[in-house]
């Protein structure tokens, strides 16, 4: 997978910077060098590395620029022949310079082979029977053989160069001391031979430097490619951790998921599946992109590479689904992805995306993929989760809204109706009923202010702009006036939870006053709240009769089912104290982390 994704990730970065065949050439060098230690191109060439690519092509104006100059130097030594009409030399001096107007328009090549090495060997060749042919070292054309060997050295390196420069050299010396062999010509001969290894040398050099620049060139393109590359995943990635958390709502989540895959991938299909809570057998279709589904899918009827991802709980990647894997979600694809959605150590369902092309998704994709999921996986676990959670506090509350209109307005109510029956069983006996009628009234204004109480407890909440203290001492001072009860506050003020935590410890202290107010028969209650911003605490005491021994804190006892409840959902611990006789406390820990 790793060479899969260096060949994607460096593609397109590279190719603008360098030239196709030397990035080819670049490539090959590098590796086969730091496989075996290859020193030359020459080494290269016999390894058959470099088959078709022109290794020439950098060094054309170079090659140029020495070409036109030593040719316009053979052009001015072979004056003086015109004038005496030499016509070896002005027919030479034609070739030269007809092959110079050929280089120009059509440079020579070499990428390794047969063909390219003899039109090499042809560029030496030329040069050297021109010069064999007019005088050998007093030759006019003798420094073409410095084009010949500088072409030569380019092409394959020091090697193949030292050699071509050796050959010519011996080429046109050993028939010109075979003709003069004077001191002279000796020392000419030498001098030539010297300087036609030297230049070869140079070219070879030139050649090795070139080739080290241009790699350090491309590594350093190929190290810019990936970091470019990695950074925009790394982006795409935290865009995905930004958006996907940032609802609660789980069609906003899903629907949030489905926007940012068409993002960052190229499908035909995308699919999301969800683990039925009720039934672990079935997934439920929670998001389609490109494809018509039923609701509900049997886990027997995914198809086999989603079967394969719940087996292994891993991706999947199908290049050929008709070939490997067998088909998809969608029939006419040819390829996909699929891959587990794991939150919390567990499987909450399954992603799929497909494509009607063969081999379509990358070791790029599959990588993307990898990331993506985690926090979508995340995200739709909590929106499941608030979504649960939100139906539970619906019926609690629904719960707790039912006792209060039964425990208070539903027994005033009943009273009510029973003294009515009261009232006209003595009407029809004849009895007095004015004043009980006069009582029947003010019982009724007693139901109305129970209602009237009843619905503002039920509304009493703390919010941004009502802090805890506030609130507890709103409600406070209603319990005092419709009872007996001297209730006395000591409050942290100005310090505040999260709103969430907030209101679920003014949930557990609006039970724990209900409670003393309508079973403790206490005639005071003392309430405490500290809060640092992190921590808190949450104590109601009271000095009313308390729970039987054994009794205390026992979990149906007066609403302590749900204040327990609450606290556990805060991470909050409740205690629970009580004696018969000696009153009740109630107190919430809250630890900050």
């Amino acid at each position: 997978m790793s060479t899969v994704l260096e060949e994607v990730e460096t593609g397109d970065e590279r190719s603008a910077a360098v030239a196709p065949e030397r990035r080819s050439w670049l490539a090959r060098t590098t590796r086969l060098r730091r496989a075996g230690g290859l020193s030359d191109e020459d080494d290269l060439v016999a390894a058959g590395l470099v088959d078709d690519v022109d290794l020439l092509a950098p060094f054309n104006p170079a090659i140029l620029a020495i070409r036109w100059g030593t040719t316009a130097v053979s052009v001015a030594l072979s004056v003086p022949f015109f004038i005496d009409a030499d016509w070896t030399v002005v027919a030479w001096c034609g070739v030269i310079m007809a092959l110079t107007i050929v280089r120009t328009a059509r440079p020579l090549e070499y990428n390794g082979d047969t063909r390219s090495l003899v039109a090499v060997l042809g560029e030496v060749a030329i040069p050297v029977l021109a010069v064999a042919s007019t005088g050998y070292w007093d030759s006019p054309f003798v420094f073409s053989l410095v084009t010949a060997t500088i072409v030569a050295g380019f092409s394959r390196g020091f090697g193949f160069g030292l050699r071509v420069a050796g050959a010519s050299a011996l080429a046109v010396a050993i028939p010109d001391l075979a003709s003069d062999g004077s001191s002279e010509a000796i020392r000419t001969s030498a001098q030539w031979v010297v300087v036609m290894l030297m230049v070869a040398l140079v070219a070879g050099y030139a050649r090795r430097i070139s080739g080290e620049a241009d790699r350090q060139h491309s590594v350093a393109l190929d190290r810019l490619g990936r970091l470019a590359d990695a950074n925009a995943l790394l982006f795409s990635l935290h865009r995905v951790t930004q958006t996907l958390p940032a609802s609660f709502d789980l069609d906003e989540v899903l629907d949030t998921t489905v926007t940012r895959l068409r993002g960052l991938f190229d499908y035909d299909a995308a699919v999301i599946l969800l683990l039925d809570d009720t039934d672990s057998s079935m997934w439920l279709v929670a998001r389609r992109d490109g494809t018509r589904l039923p609701e509900r899918i049997p886990t027997a009827q995914l198809p086999p590479p989603l079967l394969e991802v719940v087996t292994t709980q891993s991706m999947v990647a199908q290049g050929n689904l008709l070939r490997e894997g067998g088909p998809g979600l969608v029939p006419s694809t040819s390829s996909g992805l699929y891959t587990p959605l794991r939150a919390r150590g567990a499987m909450v369902g399954l992603l799929s995306i497909e494509h009607g092309d063969a081999h379509h998704f990358s070791a790029r994709d599959v990588e993307l993929l990898n990331g993506f999921v985690e926090p979508a996986a995340l995200a739709i676990d909590n929106a499941r989760w608030f979504s649960r959670l939100r139906t539970v506090g619906a019926d609690e509350e629904r719960t707790r809204i039912a006792r209060d209109l039964h425990d208070r307005i539903g027994q005033s109510l009943a009273y009510l109706a029973f003294e009515l029956d009261r009232i006209v069983t003595a009407d029809t006996k004849g009895d007095a009923v004015g004043p009980s009628l006069e009582q029947l009234r003010g019982d009724v204004r007693g139901v109305i202010r129970e209602v009237r109480d009843t619905l503002y407890d039920l509304r009493t909440d703390v919010s941004e702009s009502q802090d805890m203290a506030d609130t507890i001492e709103a409600y406070a001072k209603r319990v005092a006036e419709r009872s007996s009860l001297e209730v006395r506050l000591f409050a942290d003020r100005g310090a505040r939870l999260p709103i969430l935590q907030e209101r679920e410890m003014w949930r557990i202290a609006q039970e724990a006053l209900t409670n003393v107010e309508r079973h403790a028969r206490a005639s005071k209650v003392r309430v405490v709240w500290r809060c640092n911003g992190t921590s808190a605490a949450l104590e109601v005491l009271d000095d009313g009769i308390g729970f039987p021994e054994g009794r205390a804190g026992r979990l149906d006892s007066y609403g302590i089912v749900g204040m327990r409840e609450r606290a556990s959902s805060i991470g909050a611990r409740l205690e629970l104290v009580s004696a018969q006789g000696k009153g009740t406390r109630v107190r919430c820990l809250l630890q900050g982390g």
